[in-house]
């Protein structure tokens, strides 16, 4: 499946937040106070409370429903972040919790598209953000099936067109989150939405001038600071800048470098023989290349394999003809390292003076890309 059928969906599911330490407490007593009421729920059933943590939510509190669907909850939060009030797994409430207070109102029966939030900023601001995800990603579920049936099919014009299709789709659902981020810079919505919604790779100056803003706003946020990490691994990678050189070991013994190429359009590819995706994608890696290698383009692959047996049958198989550098240490690869990849397949375009004009074109994309430099 091509990523860009995958990147917004996968997007949907990264809603979690936090701000300033210390948030000053609008209850008595310096803690937190959640009531509310659902509409159809059952007496004496359970509502619970739940912190999204790094990789999946943790259990924070229960609480009664009353005979006329109310119920409360008190305690204290050590600083503002994301969690989730639910009657089960699948009818569930996401907010920001803070020490003050805030009500909820809703249907049991679809909390999540009924519920109504007052006592929080940003709990309204995560919701408008959810509304601005629905639409594509109905749309990209939708191109989803059809991608696997042109596919599965062979009709590779039908899987350029949704390729193209689904790009408009992220392009445009990046714009709208990036006007949402612009809207909110004070939330702590915003600066999680800049570390989950965009793409730092491609949106680096984006990335960076907002990050520019928490520091001064949400200095002790620890998604500022988890930002400010990321952007000072890529600060070298980015489109703009200068591709650093890579100098690896040959399949034949001897050794190559990227600069060796220096004159040509270049697509560095980080794959591995191991990796399903890289292998699938390669039949359309090598139609590029025969189409283009004899107007000024160039590959350059970089394997994360670690067996060179595997990595040359592997070679050899797909008819990989271009030059091939692998260290083989997998993903403790030096080029990998450099480049901070940690995903593959990975690919960096760079000009013929070495500058790195596009990351991660693959498909449709990188067809276009190359399209409108190689005139």
């Amino acid at each position: 499946m091509k990523k860009t059928i995958l990147v917004l969906a996968g997007a949907i599911t990264m809603l979690s937040a936090c701000n300033k330490k210390g948030t000053t407490a609008e209850t008595s007593g310096n803690g937190y106070k959640i009531t509310g009421k659902f509409k159809n729920a059952a007496e004496g059933s359970k509502v619970y409370l739940d912190e999204l943590g790094e990789q999946q939510f943790v259990a924070r509190d229960t609480a009664e429903i009353g005979k006329d669907g109310s119920f409360e909850m008190t305690g204290t939060v050590p600083e503002t972040g994301i969690y989730k009030l639910a009657l089960d797994p699948q009818n569930a409430i996401l907010f920001v919790l803070e020490n003050k207070a805030i009500e909820f109102e809703a249907d049991a029966k679809n909390v999540s598209e009924t519920y109504t939030v007052k006592g929080s900023k940003d709990s309204e601001l995560l919701k408008e953000l959810n509304g601005l995800m629905v639409a594509p990603q109905k749309q990209m579920e939708g191109l989803k099936a059809r991608y696997i049936a042109a596919t599965n099919a062979g009709q590779q014009d039908s899987v350029k067109a949704i390729e193209a299709t689904a790009n408009n789709i992220q392009r445009a659902s990046e714009n709208n989150f990036k006007n949402f981020i612009r809207r909110n810079p004070n939330s702590i919505m915003s600066v999680y939405s800049t570390l989950t919604l965009i793409n730092p790779e491609e949106q680096y100056a984006f990335a960076d001038s907002m990050l520019a803003v928490y520091k001064k706003t949400q200095p002790e946020s620890k998604y500022t600071k988890a930002l400010n990490e990321r952007l000072s691994k890529l600060g070298n990678v980015t489109v703009g800048s200068m591709a650093p050189d890579i100098t690896l070991p040959t399949p034949d013994g001897g050794t190559q470098s990227l600069s060796s190429l220096k004159g040509k359009y270049v697509l560095i590819d980080f794959w591995a023989s191991w990796c399903g995706p890289c292998r699938r994608e390669n039949p359309n890696v090598v139609k590029m290349y025969n189409k283009y290698k004899d107007k000024g383009f160039e590959i350059f692959g970089v394997s994360f394999d670690q067996s060179k047996e595997k990595w040359v049958e592997a070679i050899a198989k797909d008819k990989l003809t271009w030059p091939h550098v692998s260290d083989l240490k997998g993903w403790e690869s030096a080029a990998g390292k450099l480049y901070n990849i940690t995903a593959i397949p990975h690919t960096v375009l760079i000009d013929k003076e070495g500058k790195i004009i596009a990351k991660n074109l693959r498909g449709a994309a990188l067809e276009a890309k190359l399209a409108e430099v190689l005139k």
